[in-house]
């Protein structure tokens, strides 16, 4: 019988058994090897710290009419129509509406209850949320009293603007309800309507003063010795100062009241 010896083997790491006897090579050294990282980039962008939501009590919305549309009663293609909403005001301006609600239809579509321009305050209806662009926001409210003759401006309940008005007279009444500023217009100045003027959602069923038919308008005077009364054939007279303070405080969809 043959003896057969075996050596025993020490297995060696991937970095010993170097040619030439080489020292092997440690983590430091290795480390060494490596260009230092650079500095880390400022970030473009920090988040603050989270704010809570104010409240949505007197906030209101509402949107341009992006596409001629019908208001209908239900929020349904197959109920009554109400009125078309043109895309253009008669002052020549883009239309918009105040947005008062929503519901999803049977099918799937999106209506949208909007308050649109009329000859009353009942003028609601339900239009397709495609016919609408996006929405605008305001905190504020004008309530114009028609006994006292003067109008308010509300921004967050609190008032920040009184000033005295001229109303309809007996034969052409300023109309009440629930409306909304649809423009903001600075082409009609003149001695008669003053440095700037508003265009509301309410209209007259008699023949206003307003140029672009029987639409209320809200604008100064060149007879401020007349206000507080009843003057117009509709429109709403403030004075000249009492105006422009409106045009800086009061923007396009603030809903208006008259009483």
């Amino acid at each position: 019988m043959v003896a057969v010896t075996i050596a025993a083997v020490t297995p060696t790491s991937p970095l010993e058994g170097q040619a030439g006897g080489a020292a092997p090579a440690t983590a430091a050294s290795v480390r060494a090897d490596v260009p230092a990282l650079p500095p880390p980039v400022e970030p473009a962008f920090l988040p603050g710290e989270p704010v809570e939501l104010g409240t949505t009590r007197h906030l209101s919305r509402w949107a341009v009419v992006r596409s001629p549309t019908t208001a209908r009663a239900a929020p349904s293609s197959g109920s009554r129509a109400l009125a078309l909403v043109p895309t253009r005001t008669p002052e020549g301006t883009t239309n918009i509406v105040l947005v008062l609600d929503d519901r999803v239809e049977a099918g799937g579509g999106l209506w949208i209850r909007v308050r649109f321009p009329g000859t009353s305050s009942a003028n609601t209806g339900w239009v397709p949320r495609r016919a609408l662009g996006g929405y605008g926001t305001v905190r504020t409210r004008l309530v114009v009293d028609l006994r006292l003759l003067e109008a308010r401006l509300f921004r967050d309940g609190r008032e920040i603007l009184r000033a005295e008005i001229g109303a309809g007279r007996p034969a052409w009444p300023t109309p009440t309800g629930e409306y909304y500023i649809r423009n903001r217009l600075t082409a009609y100045a003149s001695p008669t309507y003053g440095p700037v003027a508003f265009g509301t959602s309410a209209r007259s069923e008699v023949l206003t003063d307003w140029p672009a038919g029987g639409f209320v308008g809200i604008h100064g005077t060149d007879r401020p010795d007349l206000l507080p009364g009843y003057v117009s054939h509709g429109c709403i007279r403030m004075k000249n100062s009492d105006i422009t303070r409106l045009a800086r405080l009061m923007a396009v969809g603030t809903p208006v009241t008259i009483r």
